[in-house]
């Protein structure tokens, strides 16, 4: 790879950690073809990328971004892979997945939003997490909550005031 192409690579890789807020780095190295394969697919169908990357030329990119990422130059050993989606949990349930069947991906590190997630400890709590998408469902379903219960007392209540009224006017 010429320095032209690292150049290309590193402004590709800012490019890409400036407009996306979530990325998962992991390690696949060990997987056979089969299992890269059926890795790559998984992760197409969750609409989460996967990058095989160099670590100096990741690293030059984090190095190149506004933002601080220094937490995450530790874990740059070895093989690594970027992973990135729309949803902050969603490569983290692909990789949870996976690994149902096989030891690998193992998860290095994981910027969401604002917050660095060091270590494999926490894919349990990352693939948790719930999506901005699922907690605006759940905040419109607990805001509809009441109104639905004052509708249908007010329309159960309306049969038995109407049933009370015919009964006293029947006497």
């Amino acid at each position: 790879m010429n320095k032209q192409d690292k150049d290309k690579t590193i402004q590709a890789l800012d490019n890409m950690l400036s407009d996306n807020n979530n990325f998962y780095l992991a390690d696949i190295s060990g997987l056979n073809a089969e299992q890269n394969s059926a890795l790559r697919r998984l992760c197409f169908k969750r609409s989460v990328s996967i990058k095989v990357v160099k670590n100096t030329l990741l690293k030059k990119a984090l190095e190149k971004n506004d933002l601080d990422f220094s937490q995450l130059y530790n874990v740059l050993v070895g093989n690594t892979s970027i992973m990135q989606a729309e949803s902050g949990n969603a490569p983290a349930k692909v990789i949870k997945e996976f690994r149902k069947k096989n030891e690998k991906p193992i998860l290095k590190a994981a910027h969401i939003e604002e917050a660095m997630y060091i270590g494999d400890e926490n894919l349990a709590t990352l693939a948790d997490l719930k999506s901005k998408e699922e907690l605006i469902g759940d905040i419109i379903t607990l805001l509809q909550s009441p109104a639905k219960n004052v509708i249908s007392s007010l329309k159960s209540g309306g049969n038995k005031l109407a049933g009370i009224i015919k009964t006293l006017e029947e006497k």
